[in-house]
């Protein structure tokens, strides 16, 4: 399995703390049958910032101590970055990255809202040759309110990706149910697990995909997986036509 997202470079922000914290959860992964992970430490948050030219060096010392002990992991550099109106120069300047060197960049929005610029930034960004991700939509709370807000963004060229642990209900049974509704939207192209750690923010990835699978078949689990081979290899990756979220009552939530 490969995964898109995670904070398993140590040291740089909210994920691992330490080289050693860093090899438990590659061990985790490694486990867990994932054998390719993109480092994506947050960039632009406001908490902290991680230009390309240090990740760059931490993910190739990282994959130093992984060969060094016989794990078998390769640890690909992104970056998970902020919305912010200077992103285009800062990818300019070589301080924004894509995911592992493919024209694919991640794209985190603030927890309770969408900026007011992100459709028109996300469309200058393509026309950059730039392809946006949305991480982890179905947590961001005005999507949950708004679910058009993703339509329209999905529909004029984003791409999304799910939290694994969202989709198996450890985020709560609101954000799993929404996180099925973007899944039969066609609003939803990756799953990764954005681990944190192995105690509490764990990959979970073969479990989302256990889920998926006992939810769609297994043709959706291969859909997802294969998005995230063609995304490493830099190419166009399945997208069908999205729909509008169809709204279903949930224990009153909806």
């Amino acid at each position: 399995m490969i995964d898109i997202h995670s904070h398993v470079l140590p040291g740089v922000d909210d994920g691992a703390s330490t080289m050693e914290d860093a090899i438990a959860m590659a061990q985790a992964a490694a486990s867990e049958g994932i054998a390719t992970i993109i480092a994506t430490p947050h960039h632009r948050n406001g908490a902290y910032d991680n230009p390309k030219s240090s990740v760059l060096p931490l993910a190739a010392e990282l994959n130093d101590e992984l060969k060094r002990r016989g794990i078998a992991l390769t640890v690909l550099p992104g970056q998970e970055v902020r919305l912010h109106g200077d992103l285009l120069d800062g990818f300019r300047r070589h301080e924004v990255m894509t995911l592992a060197d493919t024209p694919y960049i991640l794209i985190e929005f603030p927890p309770d809202h969408v900026p007011k610029y992100a459709e028109q930034l996300l469309f200058d960004m393509q026309v950059n040759g730039l392809i946006p991700i949305i991480a982890h939509p179905e947590r961001n709370a005005e999507i949950i309110e708004q679910p058009e807000r993703l339509y329209q963004l999905v529909k004029r060229g984003a791409l999304a990706q799910l939290t694994a642990s969202s989709v198996t209900g450890h985020f709560g049974k609101k954000i799993k149910t929404f996180s099925f509704q973007l899944i039969e939207a066609n609003l939803a192209h990756f799953i990764a697990s954005d681990a944190h750690n192995v105690k509490t923010r764990p990959f979970r990835l073969r479990q989302a995909y256990d889920a998926i699978r006992n939810e769609y078949g297994t043709d959706m689990v291969y859909y997802f997986q294969e998005n995230a081979e063609l995304l490493i290899r830099g190419q166009a990756v399945f997208r069908d036509e999205p729909e509008r979220v169809k709204k279903k009552k949930f224990l009153g939530l909806f």
